[in-house]
Order: structure tokens, then C-alpha cells, then sequence
């Protein structure tokens, strides 16, 4: 349902270590800095907008159902391919689906939020505030998403012992594939589209709305981050992506940029893919 990609578990290693106690640190000051997070989003301010309660549930089926449908008239067709361009295809496909739900998310935002799309959180200028901003955000966040996992795995181990964390569909395709074509476009879909359309639709959109009739904003990104894990395949991911859907909404309420979650959002996409390659890069492959 998703073209996100999902952090897979791993023992640590040494490398490992100084990037999470970097975020350690940073989470730390953070929450000394903001009394326990309690102060962190006193000076966010509402986004202004028209829209009523069903309309993000309303684009969020037009993505789906064209996804669907577009699965459904090109499978016959990908059948008469080969392995790597039948996969090839359905990506197309799914990058086409995703591009045109894109277009309708910022028609939407054009209409429905004051100021359009600056209003929305598309602002170019903020870009050289951003990406640092996101850099450091993920960071913080990056420690707990890591002891989710761990704690989930922990807990699957206790009920089932010989439970294995399930790769992506996406991680396994671009670590497996020999086809180079296909691998540059499942890693632009990770980390460009998939980004830019689920920030659009679940920060922009649902929890903009979401925040409108609650009038908070933390009980916005929680709400809106449940949906967010929930849409992903695999069950044993929800945990983990639901603090990093945290991480992403409060990066977005912090100062009204959307710009700053697709960044957090494409960066996190993008280390994982790049772990994943460097992980299948010294695998051996073979026993000598």
C-alpha cells in the first residue's frame, strides 16, 4: 500500500554507536529544554483551512482505488514480461499513481488552506532552515525508532522463537535485483515519491484536519501517526513507525513546514536503503 521503506533490525555495531548517542544527546536536551516535551509545541500555530472532516479520507481513497486499478490493467500485460521488467513496469505504474494523487493533494491544499500552498507548508526559502532541522530531528528520533524495534522483536521472539523481522518488498528488491534500471527507479520512488505523498497526505492533510477540530496539536500527530503505521504491510513495523510518524508530525507542527518532514521523511527512507546496500555489499556470498 506503501512505497515507504521500513528500517530493518540489526545488531549494533561500532558504527552504530556514535550516531545513536549523538541522538541520545539530542533527545535528551530536547526533552530538558522543553519541560518532558510539554512546552515543545507551546509556540505552533494553527494552519488555517476550509476543509471538512471526510475530505483527507476522501483523497486518501482516490490514491488506493487508483492504485488498484492501475494494478489490475497492467498485471496481464506484465505478465508476458520477464521477471525484471514486469517489476519494472508495476513500479512505473506505481510512480504514475502516486505522481497523480500528488497533483490532487496540492489542488486540494490550493483550495482549501489560506495562503494555498504556502499556507500548506511548501515554502522554498524556509529550504536552507529545513534540512538541517530534519537532519537533527531524525537524529533525536532515530534512538527510539531503534529501541522499538528491538523491543518488538523481543517481544515476537517471546511468543514465536523463530520470528524474523520481515524485509520490505522494496529492500529486497533493490538488494536483489541485477536489473539497474529498476533498482534507480524503486530508490527514487523511495526516497523522492514516497516522501513527498505521504507527508503531503498524512501530515499535510489529515493532520492539519485532525488539529483543526481538536484544536492540539500532540493528539493530532498521534492520531495521524496510528494511521500512518497502519497503512504500512507488515504489522511487526507499526510500532517503530509510529514513533517515527511522531518525530515527522512534530517536526511539521514545530513551525508549519511540510518541507522539513518530506526531508526527515526522504533522509530516513534514504540511510536505510543505503544500510541495506552496504549490508548485501558484504554478505558473502557463498561458504569457501
Amino acid at each position: 500500500m506503501s512505497n515507504g521503506v521500513e528500517q530493518q533490525v540489526a545488531p549494533a555495531t561500532p558504527a552504530d554507536l556514535i550516531p545513536l548517542a549523538a541522538g541520545v544527546t539530542l533527545f535528551a536536551w530536547w526533552l530538558l529544554s522543553t519541560s518532558l516535551g510539554r512546552t515543545a509545541l507551546d509556540d505552533s500555530r494553527p494552519r488555517r483551512n476550509s476543509m471538512g472532516p471526510l475530505l483527507p479520507f476522501m483523497v486518501f481513497f482516490v490514491w488506493i482505488v487508483t492504485q488498484e486499478l492501475l494494478t489490475v490493467l497492467v498485471v496481464p500485460l506484465a505478465r508476458r514480461l520477464d521477471e525484471s521488467q514486469a517489476s519494472f513496469l508495476i513500479a512505473s505504474t506505481g510512480a504514475l499513481s502516486s505522481l497523480a494523487v500528488v497533483a490532487l493533494v496540492l489542488a486540494v491544499a490550493r483550495m482549501t488552506f489560506a495562503r494555498g500552498i504556502k499556507g500548506f507548508g511548501l515554502r522554498i526559502r524556509t529550504l536552507p532552515q529545513d534540512f538541517p532541522r530534519a537532519f537533527l530531528t531524525l537524529m533525536a528520533v532515530w534512538p527510539l525508532v531503534m529501541a522499538m524495534m528491538s523491543l518488538t522483536v523481543l517481544v515476537m521472539k517471546h511468543v514465536k522463537k523463530d520470528f524474523e523481522v520481515p524485509q520490505h518488498d522494496a529492500l529486497q528488491l533493490i538488494t536483489e535485483s541485477a536489473s539497474l534500471p529498476l533498482v534507480v527507479l524503486v530508490i527514487a520512488l523511495a526516497v523522492v515519491v514516497a516522501p513527498i505523498l505521504e507527508e503531503m497526505l498524512f501530515r499535510g492533510l489529515f493532520q492539519t484536519m485532525i488539529r483543526s477540530h481538536l484544536g492540539r496539536p500532540w493528539p493530532a500527530i498521534a492520531m495521524t501517526s496510528i494511521l500512518f503505521a497502519m497503512i504500512h504491510k507488515n504489522a511487526e513495523h507499526w510500532p517503530a513507525l509510529f514513533i517515527l510518524a511522531m518525530g515527522l508530525g512534530y517536526s511539521y507542527e514545530k513551525n508549519g513546514s511540510l518541507l522539513r518532514a518530506i526531508l526527515m521523511h526522504a533522509m530516513f527512507n534514504g540511510i536505510t536503503i543505503a544500510a541495506a546496500l552496504l549490508e548485501a555489499a558484504t554478505r558473502p556470498s557463498g561458504i569457501t
